[in-house]
């Protein structure tokens, strides 16, 4: 079954860090760009991070910007998501999605979604 995981979520206190990984089951992320979105209780879900499957272009949703970093690392086929200097608003279930065309911020256009991790910032 082709599909990709995510991990590395939990609960961490107001200035903390996480890193989540996003892997794939059944084909490789090497020709794909990996996105990673969020969606909080009550809320739509939105785009917070990017990477094509170069890794030359990244792009970053504003809330994040400056506090998230999204690398790839080639040789263990994973995609993460540091998180850095996390707030109560950051808590939310991520999700990471890849697709063959590129980076975009319209869900429609991911060909393969994970289940979610639940991350929790709160003291």
């Amino acid at each position: 079954q082709l599909q990709v995981v995510e991990s590395g979520g939990g609960l961490v206190q107001p200035g903390g860090s996480l890193r989540l990984s996003c892997a794939a089951s059944g084909f490789s992320l090497e020709r794909y760009a990996i996105g990673w979105f969020r969606q909080a209780p009550g809320k739509k879900r939105e785009g917070v991070a990017c990477i094509t499957s170069s890794g030359g272009s990244i792009s970053y949703g504003d809330s994040v910007r400056g506090r998230f970093t999204v690398f790839r690392d080639s040789a263990k086929d994973t995609v993460y998501l540091q998180m850095n200097s996390l707030k109560p608003e950051d808590t939310a279930v991520y999700y990471c999605a890849a697709d063959r065309e590129g980076c975009s911020w319209i869900e429609t256009l991911y060909d393969y979604w994970g289940q979610g991790t639940q991350v929790t910032v709160s003291s």
